[in-house]
Parts: C-alpha cells; sequence; structure tokens
C-alpha cells in the first residue's frame, strides 16, 4: 500500500487546489426592465421570460 513519506505541505496542496475557485454567475440586462438576471432565467424584478409574461411579481415600483 502507497504511503506517503512526509506530509503533504500546504503550499503544495494549495497548487493542487489552484483551479478550485468560486466563480461570478453571467448576468445579462433584462429586455424588458434592464434589471441584471442570470441568464435563461425568469427576471426577479419583472417576472418576464422570453418576451412574456411568465411570474406575476408584487414590487413597490411596479
Amino acid at each position: 500500500m502507497a504511503v506517503p513519506k512526509r506530509k503533504t505541505s500546504k503550499t503544495k496542496k494549495a497548487m493542487r487546489r489552484g483551479h478550485i475557485k468560486l466563480t461570478m454567475p453571467n448576468l445579462t440586462a433584462c429586455p424588458n426592465c434592464g434589471e441584471l438576471r442570470k441568464s435563461h432565467m425568469v427576471c426577479p424584478s419583472c417576472g418576464f421570460y422570453d418576451g412574456r409574461q411568465v411570474v406575476a411579481v408584487k414590487n413597490a415600483n411596479n
């Protein structure tokens, strides 16, 4: 059975895990209201998706 001879240092561990990180989601402007939203998702501020009202949203500004 293979057993490491020495403890893996923090630096070596960090180098190996360098690609594991959080990424920002790609946000696009809603064509209806202009708010930023995730692509292929219903706009949380106006409820529109693909040019039509999908979800009824209760807002103070509408």
